[in-house]
């Protein structure tokens, strides 16, 4: 098991967070959901702490707690002041290895059902879903993180019990600490609860990355609004390119200010519009969408190809500025508290294992040009190779 932390005496609070790397993408296409199924078990109980136990254990000392599921990981944290650190640690150790009773996964089943129940009214998520299965067909990178009703209905305990046992192993697990902490003290406790947890060597499959190009039209009733979105490659979480990529992406449509929101949203052709670049575990995508009348869809998707076209030509010294000035501001915001600080550098070294300071990545911002930008462009076009949109018919 991996232990790191980040420590700071001036701090007035504490995080800690225990970094699975299992996701949606570990998952066999029969056992899809099992991952967010298993983060549902997780605060169930155990053979010391019933459910309403857990969450007492928690509040009693005044922590923040809570967990996620992803393509790419599975974590689980809690923040405090420094003092109640280590009976966070107690209480997410002790969690960490569940009694996955049968009960309990029979009851869980329903409120799963009911999450997909909820995420099926919004459009946007029922287009994504449908689109990533289409985009990379039968690879796992398009499995839907809750699973579908049919996956979880035929889901059996015994089936959750052994993907836990095989994934959910102390080589599998990175445990990141942040702000004022005592370290070495820590590290004792972790060994004490965590050293008999089994190793079980398991690893991520990195299979060929295949897109599949094209246009989807998924059709959804009674539906007032066109939604629609663009899919191309871009920069893995382990290419130092990513930087940049996420730079272009923002002055194309990272919200007001960008290219997408005044050639749509101010000029009233759209809701929302809008582009990302999204650095994964050895691939990365870049997506663009947007919102608007049905009406107006054929003359939204025909302004984002246009704006797609001369979006390098037209980028100036200003655009990298105001971007890096963004990009930094966000970094450091978002880590300004411990428990930021321990989420960035779990998911840092759950996906990549390797430690950039963040002094060193505000650097690396800072830093870019606008030949960065324009020979990332050159690698990354933006140019959609899939196309996904909305229809009542």
């Amino acid at each position: 098991m991996r232990i790191a932390a980040e420590h700071s005496s001036e701090a007035a609070t504490a995080a800690i967070g225990f970094f699975v790397k299992t996701g949606a993408r570990d998952e066999t296409s029969a056992l899809m959901g099992v991952s967010h199924f298993l983060e549902h078990m997780i605060f169930k109980g155990t053979e010391k702490l019933s459910a309403e136990e857990v969450d007492l254990a928690f509040d009693s000392i005044g922590a923040e707690h809570n967990a996620f599921t992803s393509s790419e990981m599975t974590a689980f944290w809690g923040a405090g002041l420094p003092e109640v650190l280590p009976n966070i640690h107690d209480t997410l150790s002790d969690i960490l290895r569940p009694s996955l009773r049968q009960k309990d996964f029979d009851d869980e089943k329903k409120v799963i059902l009911e999450e997909i129940a909820m995420y099926d009214d919004q459009p946007f998520w029922v287009l994504y879903e449908n689109a990533m299965e289409q985009y990379y067909n039968t690879s796992s990178l398009g499995h839907r993180v809750l699973g579908t009703p049919k996956t979880i209905v035929d889901m059996k305990r015994d089936e959750l019990a052994k993907y836990f046992f095989e994934r959910y192993s102390a080589d599998n697990t990175v445990v990141v600490l942040s702000g004022n902490i005592d370290f070495e003290k820590m590290v004792g406790a972790i060994e004490a609860n965590c050293g008999a947890w089994e190793t079980t060597g398991a690893s991520r499959t990195y299979d060929e990355v295949v897109r599949f190009p094209g246009t989807y039209t998924k059709k959804i009733e009674d539906l007032h609004q066109h939604y629609l979105m663009m899919m191309m490659p871009s920069a893995s979480f382990q290419d130092p390119k990513r930087h940049a990529v996420a730079a272009l992406a923002s002055i194309f449509g990272g919200g007001e200010g960008s290219r997408l929101h005044w050639a749509l949203v101010d000029a009233g052709l759209a809701e929302v519009a809008s582009a990302s670049a999204d650095s994964s575990d050895g691939f990365g995508e870049q997506m663009v969408w947007a919102v608007c009348a049905p009406d107006d869809a054929e003359q939204v998707s025909t302004v984002i190809k246009e704006e797609m076209k001369k979006l390098v030509q037209s980028l100036t010294k200003e655009d990298l500025s105001k971007v890096i000035a963004k990009a930094s501001t966000g970094v450091a915001v978002a880590s300004e508290r411990p428990a930021g600080r321990m989420q960035r550098l779990g998911s840092m070294l759950t996906t990549s294992g390797t430690y950039i300071s963040l002094e060193d990545e505000l650097q690396t911002i800072e830093k870019l040009t606008l030949k960065d930008l324009q020979e990332v462009a050159e690698e990354f076009p933006w140019e959609p190779i899939f196309e996904a949109s909305t229809s009542q018919s």
